[in-house]
């Protein structure tokens, strides 16, 4: 039997002994009369990016049979903005290889995402996840590969200092305990998203802590495994969800706020591109011509994805200049002051392994499989559907457009921009928008490439920028910086975002 499900977190794969890929209705049913489960919730994400929640009593089997099948009805027009209330009705389906048995719950519950349908019985357009899962198959169907992703979820833990070990403000990367406070709330959350089926690669404590007030704000990240982008999509919403209960039960505050007083909180994203089940982003252990295409789509389209990643006005006081969340398009290897990074990638010829155990055994590990690239503009602001769905059109952009390779090339840099030195290099760069108005002109601007394949609505383009432009911040930058009180304001309203 395969390792991963002998060794899956997660209690249905485990105990079906099964995938969770080829879990079916019949799988679902067997589960819940053998373990004595009393409840099936149902969770989906609306237009505020949060997972909504629909709980069922498992009155009868044939009950359990109905709601698996049909799913339910629900009102689309308090879910999303753009449906309007006299034509609302929805209805939400679940996908059995999302289930998972609730670690919160305390009545035995199985829990599953959803798919939105509209009153035709067909995938509805505009929905996060589908337009999704269509731009996956645009990518796929245009370039022979499949887009793979894993974020980086970077979030706040906000409690009480007692003043014992106290950390080192803005150096918190790493950090072991006492002098990091939230490694257990952290490896316990990693725990119940392992649960829920996330494939985590690691977690850890990051740089930007700090204390004020006698209050700690310990930054915290835990970064997830590449793998099919819908399914990177699903585990981030629900690690986030993960957390924030986690969090609430213990009694801290957490957020993924991109700003909060002096420091806020990203949402790196890594992609790599697949064929045939092996990566293909190296080629002789060089960046390879389709790795740097995917990169030229990223370097065009870079202005409008904020749309996407960086979703209110505080996003924007993220994306300043000397800080590691860039402003500038272009991109460099292990360089952290540009938006793409191509991250150090095993790509040595030397056994480390064999060097570091003092044994001699040599390992045969493809590493090549490892590499990917990263955009860094995104924050905890981002609808992750919409911006996975973008950063797949941007990537399958650069196998569409002529001269891809000379985009790549001029947009890469090789020193640290921001260096005096290199001036002249800074001033030849494009900028991401300063604000949301930016952003949502530079939506429109680009829009018919997000709806080549019918893979963006228009009606959630229309959404998405009206939304931006409703924000009316093309001064609030200005204000906020010179006026602490407007700042605390964007903070507040803006803290749970996402």
């Amino acid at each position: 039997m395969d390792k991963s499900i002998i060794m899956s977190r997660n209690h249905l794969v485990a105990t079906l002994k099964k995938s969770n890929k080829e879990f079916t209705k019949a799988d679902i049913i067997h589960y819940v009369e053998t373990e004595g489960i009393e409840m099936v919730n149902f969770m989906y994400p609306a237009g505020d990016g949060r997972l909504k929640t629909l709980n069922f009593v498992i009155n009868n089997l044939s009950y359990l049979d109905a709601i698996l099948t049909c799913g339910e009805r629900v009102d689309g027009s308090s879910l999303f903005p753009f449906i309007e209330a006299g034509s609302s009705d929805l209805y939400v389906l679940p996908r059995y290889s999302t289930a998972f048995r609730d670690p919160f719950a305390e009545i035995p519950t199985v829990t599953m995402l959803c798919s939105y349908f509209d009153k035709d019985g067909k995938p509805l357009e505009s929905s996060p996840e589908y337009t999704l899962h269509k731009a996956c198959k645009a990518f796929r169907d245009v370039t022979g590969m499949e887009f793979e992703a894993m974020g980086e979820l970077e979030y706040y833990v906000i409690a009480p200092s007692d003043g014992a070990y106290p950390a080192t403000d803005q150096k918190g990367y790493h950090e072991s305990a006492p002098f990091a406070k939230f490694n257990d709330l952290r490896t316990k959350c990693m725990s119940y998203i392992a649960q829920t089926g996330g494939q985590i690669k690691y977690g850890h404590s990051e740089v930007g802590n700090f204390t004020l007030n006698n209050t700690i704000y310990e930054q915290n990240e835990i970064e997830f495994l590449p793998v099919p982008a819908e399914d990177a999509a699903d585990q981030l919403v629900l690690a986030k969800w993960v957390i924030r209960n986690l969090g609430y039960k213990n009694g801290f505050n957490i957020t993924f706020s991109p700003k909060i007083t002096t420091a806020g909180s990203g949402l790196h994203v890594h992609m790599r591109l697949m064929r045939d089940g092996k990566n293909v982003m190296l080629n002789d252990g060089k960046l390879s011509e389709e790795a740097r295409k995917a990169i030229a789509g990223m370097m065009t389209l870079a202005p409008s994805i904020t749309a996407f990643g960086n979703t209110n006005p505080t996003s924007y006081f993220r994306l300043v200049p000397h800080q590691e969340a860039p402003t500038n398009i272009c991109w460099g290897d292990r360089n952290r002051s540009v938006l793409v990074r191509v991250p150090l990638g095993w790509n040595t010829s030397v056994d480390m392994c064999a060097i570091a155990n003092h044994k001699g055994n040599s390992s045969h590990y493809d590493t090549t499989q490892k590499q990917t690239v990263e955009m860094r503009s995104p924050d905890g602001s981002a609808d992750i559907y919409q911006l996975l769905a973008g950063l797949a059109v941007a990537c399958r952009h650069g196998f569409e457009i002529e001269k891809a390779l000379e985009i790549a090339d001029k947009t890469y840099v090789n020193v640290n921009i921001h260096d005096s030195q290199n001036s002249e290099k800074l001033k030849s760069l494009s900028q991401l928008p300063a604000n949301c108005a930016e952003s949502a002109d530079m939506l429109q601007k680009q829009r018919d490439i997000y709806q080549k394949y019918d893979v963006f609505s228009p009606r959630m383009i229309d959404g998405i920028i009206q939304k931006l432009r409703d924000y009316n911040d093309i001064e609030l930058l200005k204000h906020a910086n010179n006026n602490p009180k407007i700042m605390q304001e964007l903070v507040t309203r803006y803290f749970h975002c996402g």
